[in-house]
């Protein structure tokens, strides 16, 4: 049995809100030491970022790591895209469903996991607004039943 150390870096909080989530994968990332050492300070924004397929392999693009503040040469493109480790089983069955039923890759989740950085990736699809609105119901009844079971269990 093996023991996993996760260490969360930064998280997609609007993702579930804006998204219908499907299919989420973890991911290998291909960085470069001063982005490893920048993203080890917390220095990453994984807000507006998305994956895209090209030629077979998938690219994370503006996921935007601070250009890390000691290095004095060969610093980092703060916006370069990102190449994604992934099986090429994953990658076929990624590429099907957002050729055919119009999904986007987005990244969920950013961190460290054994000492190498790892990203979740999920297929999604937007959400209309009415559909927004509808989980913020939901998010809210299931907030107020919460607060009647605390108060009658006290």
């Amino acid at each position: 049995m093996t023991s996993e150390h996760i260490k969360i870096i930064a998280t997609n909080k609007k993702a579930r809100h804006d998204y219908h989530l499907s299919d989420e994968v973890e991911a290998g990332i291909v960085l470069t030491g001063t982005e490893v050492k920048s993203i080890r300070d917390g220095r990453v924004t994984i807000k507006d970022a998305y994956a895209e397929i090209k030629n077979g392999e998938v690219f994370l693009r503006q996921l935007h790591i601070n250009p890390y503040a000691f290095a004095y040469y060969d610093n980092h493109d703060p916006l370069r895209s990102r190449k994604l480790l992934l099986h090429n089983y994953e990658i076929k069955r990624m590429i099907i469903k957002t050729k055919e039923r119009g999904y986007t890759i987005i990244p969920l989740k950013l961190y460290f996991k054994n000492g190498k950085v790892k990203v979740q990736i999920a297929l999604a699809k937007g959400k209309k607004l009415y559909d927004k609105r509808e989980s913020i119901k939901e998010r809210e009844v299931n907030r107020e039943l919460d607060r009647v079971k605390k108060k009658y269990q006290d």
